[in-house]
């Protein structure tokens, strides 16, 4: 989870590394967890609501980086 680490060069780098099925993973459960934060958001029991915005942009670097693979960009 981006929460998890201090910059975001150093999540890059971890999904840089993973394999594919890893970050498939990845983005489903970041995906479940922005869907759950979205509806604590709506009933006002979150205290942090920027952790939506790093949630939406982990799943877009994530979904890049799988894009990146898929047309042979960077490796």
């Amino acid at each position: 989870m981006p929460d998890t680490v201090s910059t975001t060069r150093e999540f890059v780098d971890q999904l840089r590394n993973a394999t594919t099925d890893e970050l498939l993973d990845r983005r489903r459960h970041i995906t479940e967890s922005l869907f759950n934060l979205r509806l604590r958001l709506a009933s006002g029991q979150i205290e942090d609501p920027k952790r939506v915005r790093k949630y939406r942009k982990a799943i877009a670097r994530i979904t890049t980086i799988m894009r990146e693979r898929e047309l042979g960009i960077n490796q």
